[in-house]
């Protein structure tokens, strides 16, 4: 694990993406995919033209964090509101979609909260080390450009909000749940110390498309044992491997 000593960061190039695709970032398009066999990872690549940067792409994610550049880099100033629930089972992962008004700004890019996602195990790795679940916290800039808060989530106390949601799960795949009057916040899957990787990465499933701005926090959150079974239970092995460095920098800060 690295030292809280350590500080730098640099934002990398972004993603350009409509809105639409913001909000399925990470659901993928077109070809039938998954995690496993002829439909896994190492064939995304083959399976439809538009997926052809997963194979070809020389900047993807996700990748091991182990060499980092030290640099002095801006915070993330983060201002999440409370959310009405609007939970989804996208047959993919469990998708948490969030109301208009909620943002992170990183020096002077502001970046709306679009939807938040789960991952198990994680997907990035942090010197080797591979976390139980990791959950994606997914924006979007005025402009188009996405950037990706990856918050990993280890064994230990029970977190409220991860209670909720899944005591709301919708009870199939391609299925959402609504409900106005619960509300949540996004903040609760945030750890207090927000010290962070930072690397221009791509979204971790079809189709792969480059230039996310991807800001892994060194720290995690903690879910129960139970937690992790429950989701498990629906999305057991649902990542993405390591990819390529292929000479980008992993720079960090707070």
């Amino acid at each position: 694990m690295f030292k809280k000593t350590l500080r730098g960061i640099a934002l990398g190039g972004l993603l350009t993406l409509p809105a639409s695709m913001a909000l399925a970032a990470e659901q993928g398009h077109g070809a039938h995919w998954g995690y496993e066999g002829e439909f896994g990872p190492d064939h995304w690549g083959e399976m439809a033209t538009e997926f052809d940067t997963c194979k070809n792409g020389k900047s993807q994610s996700p990748i091991d964090i182990s060499a980092v550049t030290v640099k002095g880099i801006p915070e993330i100033a983060v201002s999440y509101q409370e959310s009405p629930l609007d939970i989804v089972d996208n047959g993919h992962t469990i998708q948490v979609n969030y109301s208009k008004g909620s943002s992170i700004t990183v020096g002077d890019k502001q970046y709306e909260l679009l939807q938040f996602h789960f991952h198990n195990p994680s997907e990035h790795t942090i010197g080797g080390k591979r976390y139980p679940m990791v959950v994606h916290l997914v924006h979007k800039s005025e402009d188009g450009k996405l950037g990706v808060i990856g918050v990993m989530m280890k064994e230990g106390a029970a977190n409220p909000l991860i209670d909720k949601l899944w005591t709301m799960l919708p009870t199939g795949k391609g299925l959402e749940k609504s409900v106005d009057t619960m509300k949540i916040s996004a903040a609760a899957l945030l750890p207090a110390d927000r010290t962070y990787f930072n690397y221009s990465g791509s979204l971790t499933t079809p189709p792969c498309s480059e230039g996310v701005n991807w800001m892994v926090m060194e720290d995690p959150i903690e879910v129960s044992a139970a937690q992790i079974e429950k989701y498990k239970s629906r999305y057991a092995g649902n990542s993405r491997p390591v990819q390529p460095l292929n000479q980008r920098q992993i720079q960090m800060g707070n």
